[in-house]
């Protein structure tokens, strides 16, 4: 090959990993990611996921079927959260709410696979379930009746892919 033509590629090929790097977006509410999860010991894959106000940001958008624990750490930086994981077709932005628009887990077209409950401000917890392959979304649910906010209608939800 033609050494010019290889120095040309090869700035090409540079140009355009930056140019899908930057669209990446890194931790940003509702940001994917490319990569799958960290398998760990026993097969499970383990995802790191943060709950703040008001995004869920999981370490990787998604995971291969089967073990995956999901260890959740609410930072806050003020309210209580929930993780709640959802099987549906329904895109996450799309899930059926009730009038003060937390999502209606027993909608059509949803099942509840599972979930960690008030996790405080601060707090760590892991949960584990088995996944099939499929569209999940995960979320937090939590209507706030002093502030009067879901906190799913706040942003507070992303798409998951299992393969």
């Amino acid at each position: 090959m033609d050494r010019n033509l290889a120095r040309r590629l090869g700035g090409s090929l540079a140009a355009a990993a930056l140019v899908l790097s930057a669209c990446g977006g890194g931790a940003s509410p509702g940001a994917s990611t490319a990569a799958t999860g960290t398998p760990a010991a026993g097969g499970a894959t383990t995802i790191d996921v943060t709950l703040q106000e008001f995004a869920v940001i999981p370490s990787a958008d998604a995971a291969p079927a089967g073990d995956v624990t999901f260890k959740i750490t609410n930072d806050g930086p003020e309210d209580v959260h929930e993780f709640v994981i959802l099987k549906t077709d329904l895109g996450a932005s799309a899930l059926p709410t009730d009038e003060d628009g937390a999502v209606d887990e027993t909608g059509a077209g949803i099942e509840v696979i599972g979930e960690v409950e008030d996790l405080a401000l601060g707090a760590s917890e892991d949960l584990t379930v088995t996944l099939a392959a499929g569209k999940y979304v995960l979320l937090c649910n939590i209507f706030d009746e002093t502030e009067n906010e879901a906190h799913y209608k706040l942003g507070m939800r992303i798409d998951f892919t299992v393969n």
